[in-house]
């Protein structure tokens, strides 16, 4: 093994065992090393021994391949976590990525629908009663997981990883495991709870762990199998199916909840997020919707509209 290769699995090991990354969140750092250690290599650089003009370079490098700066901004992170790590446990006397400036974010609100839209999404997971039992049991799944997504703000991995039992009995809430392992408690809608006790009826005699099991019951199911239903549920819908994802519910979560006057300190808690900084976002998304509100109905606003036609 390679004094890099070494460097790179004690990194990983520490990001494991100290801060219960998660196995995706291991696998982005792991390329994110290996794209530094490939254009280091090319300038006859290793990790062990990387310049700050070698970093330098490789961030050059990454901007002209058009990756995005939140894709560049990403990989620097993991990057001076590396050589934080390295300074930590001796393994270099100097940190070569701590003056290397990340690109500013690409200013982007979270897409979300409109409370009327969501409405209409889960009122399409109804199927006839002369169905067929895998067409019913589809719609149930639907429902089950819209439900929980907006009613709870769950993430996606969140949602597929509820145990079977997390619903059981008259649980007004629900225990949800997030990022790095932690833990919060989130309120359950009676509707939602409905759903998914309907599902967890259904799948009574198959065993499985999982509140949404896969085609094989001892494992979830997939990501990409919830995508093809929502996929469908949208077209049922009558909502464009590129607009719909599970984070889009979950940001019409937040943006609903701070429309109808959330706290933002209590919606962060129940998103789960570990910086309030991230939370914050939302109210971004509420001053373009007042903004657009005043320049589409304040008179002051047509008339200043007016005049700016006139003198172009």
């Amino acid at each position: 093994m390679t004094a890099d290769a070494r460097s790179t699995d004690l990194f990983l090991e520490m990001l494991a065992a100290e801060r219960a990354a998660a196995p995706n969140t291991l696998a982005a750092y792991t390329a994110d090393l290996t794209s530094c250690e490939e254009s280091l290599a090319a300038r006859g650089e290793s990790l062990l021994d990387a310049t700050a003009a070698g970093l330098a370079d490789w961030m050059a490098d990454m901007g002209r391949s058009g990756q995005s700066r939140r894709t560049v901004a990403r990989r620097l992170s993991c990057i001076r976590q590396f050589y934080l790590f390295l300074l930590r446990e001796g393994m270099r006397q100097d940190n070569p990525a701590a003056h290397l400036d990340a690109p500013r974010p690409e200013a982007s609100l979270p897409h979300f629908l409109s409370e009327s839209e969501v409405v209409a999404l889960i009122d399409a997971c109804a199927v006839s009663r002369d169905a067929s039992e895998a067409k019913q049991r589809r719609g149930l799944v639907a429902r089950a997981a819209l439900e929980l997504l907006y009613a709870s703000g769950l993430r996606i991995s969140e949602l597929l990883a509820l145990p079977r039992e997390a619903l059981a009995g008259e649980r007004q809430m629900l225990v949800v495991r997030g990022k790095g392992g932690r833990e919060r408690l989130v309120p359950l809608s009676d509707s939602a709870r409905e759903a998914a006790q309907a599902l967890h009826a259904l799948d009574a005699q198959k065993g499985s762990p999982y509140l949404f099991p896969g085609r094989d019951p001892k494992r979830p199911l997939t990501r990409q199998a919830f995508d093809k239903i929502l996929y469908e549920v949208g077209l049922q819908a009558g909502l464009d199916p590129a607009r719909l994802s599970p984070h889009v519910l979950r940001h019409s979560f937040a943006t609903h909840l701070l429309a109808h006057g959330a706290d933002l300190r209590a919606l962060q808690m129940l998103l789960g997020h570990a910086d309030i900084a991230t939370t914050q976002i939302y109210t971004h998304v509420q001053t373009e919707r007042l903004k657009q509100a005043v320049e589409s109905y304040h008179p002051l606003a047509s008339e200043q509209a007016g005049r700016t036609e006139k003198t172009g």
